[in-house]
């Protein structure tokens, strides 16, 4: 399965491409809220959910208990400005 090109609004990615594109990109699938997943950075680990017209990140440091910073973008960004954004960190 191959992913649309970078420029590609998200909405326009079905959502076993944008699966894939989250599993290369490092993160796990929650087993039990499935509509979410995590990935974690030696600086930081985020909650990534997949809304009904959003992505919406939430950010924390890695000694943190509570996430301290939630970003959301819209499915209409392309898929490289999201991964720009969203893997850039906090």
């Amino acid at each position: 399965m191959s992913l649309p090109a970078a420029e590609t609004p998200l909405y326009n990615h079905p959502l076993p491409e944008i699966e894939q594109w989250l599993s290369v990109k490092g993160c796990e699938q929650d087993r039990s809220e499935r509509h979410c997943w995590h990935i974690q950075h030696p600086d930081w680990k985020a909650e990534l959910c997949l809304d009904v017209d959003q992505l919406t990140v939430r950010y924390k440091q890695p000694n943190e208990s509570d996430y301290s910073i939630q970003r959301s973008f819209k499915y209409s960004l392309s898929r490289q400005d999201i991964e720009d954004a969203v893997f850039a960190g906090p």
